[in-house]
């Protein structure tokens, strides 16, 4: 079901509007996504909710060659993402959004951060990533494999591949 409801910006507060879609994702739960985009400050919102609640659980997938890249990739605005042979994790904070996106879609989200980095940082850390930069391409073109985990406390997180292991989840005590 797709739903439009007009609305101000909350930056510059011209009339948009927020797109309300429902979708099911087979084998997982139904989500709605809402986006909203301001033509005037450019102002972009996009996030996904999950509609039913679940059990605390880790999924993790190897990342074995190019065809894994298209592998359907559910987080939700709790959810942890670990690539341990990137050395990247990532919590969710205050901002966080979920998503729905393939693996190769993960990687871009963490190369994006990386170009902020060479964009504003010092020699030093620059040439830390482009080093990273190149272990990104040679995961996108099959040469290195990588595990992706999502460790979920709210259960609505997801990798959908029949090579995808689900686990339950028990949240470190001192993170909650």
């Amino acid at each position: 079901m797709r739903t439009v409801l007009p609305g101000p910006c909350p930056v510059c507060n011209t009339e948009i509007e927020f797109l309300y879609q429902t979708e099911n994702i087979p084998f997982f739960s139904d989500i709605v996504i809402i986006s909203a985009s301001c033509p005037d400050c450019g102002f972009r919102y996009v996030d996904t909710q999950v509609l039913t609640d679940r059990d605390p659980a880790r999924w993790e997938f190897e990342v074995l060659g190019t065809e894994d890249l298209s592998v359907r990739v559910v987080r939700s605005m709790r959810a942890i993402v670990i690539i341990p042979e990137l050395g990247v994790r990532i919590d969710p904070g205050p901002a966080c959004e979920g998503f729905v996106t393939n693996v190769e879609g993960v990687i871009a989200r963490v190369e994006r951060v990386v170009d902020g980095v060479i964009a504003c940082e010092a020699e030093e850390e620059k040439d830390s990533a482009a080093a990273f930069k190149e272990r990104v391409a040679s995961v996108r073109s099959g040469e290195l494999p990588i595990t992706l985990i999502i460790e979920d406390p709210s259960g609505n997180s997801a990798i959908v591949s029949e090579r995808a292991i689900k686990t339950p989840f028990i949240p470190d005590a001192e993170a909650c």
